[in-house]
Order: C-alpha cells, then sequence, then structure tokens
C-alpha cells in the first residue's frame, strides 16, 4: 500500500520515498485511530499525513523522553537540533532525519505555512519547563502550538470547498478537541511525568489538586471530587467537539468520510472513560477493537458514496476557488 500511495502522490525520488516510508511506519506504530481514520482518504493524500503525523510524533517523543537513559538537558538539545533540521530542510529541502525531509517535502508541495511549524515547536519545547497551566486560557495558549495548528496543517492537504480561512476555525478546534480527548484519557500517564494538563482552575472548582491525583493514582482509589472535576473536563470537549464539526461540510467530499471516522473514534474514547465510571487515574480508557472496525466499515461506505457522486477535479478545483453560493 505505501507504494502506491506514493505514486499516487506523485512522490518519485527514492530517498523521499523511504523518508515517507518512515513517517508511514511511526503512524502506524503510534497512532492506531489516526492511523485507520488516515486510511479512508484518497491515496494521493495520505502520504502527507503520516509526514505530518510523523513530525508531530517525533518531536512529542523528543519531550516526552521515552528514552529513560537522557540527562536532564539532552531533551532540550535535541530539539533545538530537530528546530535546526527543520528549518534547513525548509529552506533547502535536505537533512540529516528522514521525518523532517518527508515533513519538508509536504510544506512545500501543499504550501503550509512555515509558522504553523514555529508555534508547534515553541509548544513542544513549553512541555520541558510547563508542567501545569493555571487557567483553561493558558491550556489554550499552549494548545494553539500543540494541537491547534495541526488541524491547520491538515487543511491544506485535505482541501476545502469553502474559503480556506472560513473552515480553519473549525480545523483548529477539532486538532484542539482531539488533544483534549488524549489529556482526559492519559491524566494518570501525564501525571507520572510530572506534567497535568487539566487547567488549575477547573480542579479548584470541585476540590481537586495536584497531590489529591497524585494520592489517587498511588492508592488506585477513587474520589468524588475527582470524578465531578473530570465529569466537567468531559463537557468542556464536547463543548469543543461542537465547535469543530459543522467545519467537516466544509471538506473535500472525498476526505469528509475520514475525518468523520476520527471524529467519531475520538469520541468515543470520551464515551469509553464515561462508561469506566471516569477511573482515569487508574487504567486508559480505549475503544473497543469492534466498535473500532464498525466505525472504519461505514466509512469505507461513505468513501465510496463520496467518490461516486464526487464531481470532476476541474469542477473541484473551481468550487473550492469560489466557494459555496458564489456560483
Amino acid at each position: 500500500m505505501t507504494r502506491r500511495e506514493l505514486d499516487a502522490a506523485g512522490i518519485t525520488d527514492p530517498g523521499l520515498r523511504t523518508d515517507y516510508g518512515v513517517c508511514r511506519r511511526l503512524n502506524a506504530r503510534h497512532g492506531r485511530t489516526y492511523f485507520l481514520a488516515t486510511r479512508l482518504l484518497p491515496l494521493e493524500r495520505r502520504s502527507a499525513v503520516h509526514a505530518l503525523y510523523g513530525f508531530a510524533r517525533w518531536a512529542d517523543d523528543i519531550v516526552d523522553d521515552l528514552d529513560r537513559h537522557r540527562t536532564p538537558d539532552e531533551p532540550g538539545l535535541l530539539l533545538t537540533r530537530l528546530e535546526g533540521e527543520l528549518a534547513h530542510a525548509l529552506r533547502t529541502g535536505g537533512g540529516t532525519e528522514p521525518v523532517v525531509r518527508a515533513v519538508a517535502d509536504t510544506a512545500d508541495r501543499y504550501g503550509i505555512e512555515v509558522d504553523l511549524f514555529a508555534d508547534f515547536l515553541a509548544s513542544m519545547r513549553a512541555d520541558l519547563t510547563v508542567t501545569d497551566y493555571p487557567t483553561y486560557a493558558d491550556l489554550r495558549a499552549y494548545m494553539h502550538g500543540s494541537a491547534a495548528v495541526i488541524g491547520l496543517q491538515m487543511l491544506p492537504v485535505l482541501g476545502t470547498v469553502v474559503p480556506r480561512e472560513e473552515a480553519a476555525p473549525h480545523a483548529a478546534a477539532l486538532g484542539v478537541a482531539f488533544q483534549l480527548t488524549n489529556f482526559l484519557r492519559d491524566v494518570g500517564e501525564d501525571l507520572d511525568r510530572g506534567r497535568v494538563y487539566l487547567p488549575a482552575d477547573l480542579l479548584a472548582a470541585h476540590g481537586v489538586d495536584r497531590p489529591l491525583l497524585e494520592w489517587s493514582r498511588r492508592s488506585g482509589r477513587g474520589d468524588p471530587r475527582i470524578r465531578a472535576a473530570l465529569v466537567a473536563a468531559e463537557a468542556l470537549t464536547r463543548d469543543v467537539y461542537r465547535d469543530a464539526e459543522p467545519g467537516i461540510a466544509m471538506l473535500d467530499p472525498r476526505v469528509r468520510p475520514c475525518i468523520r471516522t476520527a471524529f467519531t473514534l475520538y469520541g468515543g474514547i470520551l464515551d469509553a472513560i464515561a462508561r469506566h465510571d471516569y477511573t482515569v487515574l487508574h487504567r486508559r480508557a480505549v475503544v473497543p477493537r469492534r466498535r473500532r472496525a464498525a466505525t472504519a466499515a461505514a466509512g469505507v461506505l461513505k468513501v465510496a458514496r463520496a467518490r461516486w457522486q464526487a464531481p470532476p477535479a476541474a469542477d473541484r478545483a473551481a468550487l473550492e476557488r469560489k466557494g459555496p453560493g458564489r456560483g
């Protein structure tokens, strides 16, 4: 399948084909939900999505310090090196890291704004020193770089049937919704890394602070105050999903099934958290394999319908330029 994706995308350079293959494997290994949804995209767009995900994953692994043999200063040095590699690759197309070469090629092919990568890396650098967020506004500022820009990077790849700036706020909101879902699912794991991504003001409104979370994580015992705070965090996250959802209809019809599937699967993580009574400090909530398969199967049917109904490429391009209601 990798060869067909690369051929469809017009990626012919042997070195770049290898680089994109590295990104695809990262996506397949680490982003099960995301990778499943990506397989519903038109062939020619998948490699670009793999590159964007692969780069984000590469940076995330640096700041999460998955290599326990690193010195305390090493993640920062590695992130600085990555920033330099990316700047060089965006400028020249060269570099030593396969993931960086692939994402630079994607940025060039799709005209992705360079500033979006700078904002992303700024948030990754914040993870090296910032361990909690006093307010939701503070967290949203962080998530602009860590999540919203991912949605904005994706827009040129996915294509829209409205002016891109009209779809942009919804794409950014979808990135934030996905990350808030991950924050809620991974409260315990993040706490083990010394981080709390749930805003302190939201927690305090229910009588929760870091020591209480640490006690619950350590003891394996629940607390009604923690449950109430997690219920509130879920409600906040679902509000962001509602902000994001109208943007799906603004995308190229052929990519909507992919994004709808991702939307449904990530929302399913919230359902699983509620089903397990918000015990995220003690267990990781996952969407059951049967439900993932059923959602993906429904997505396949929608893909087939979208491809059958999609206008010819020339007509679609004209529609994207003009937007609805401007003909």
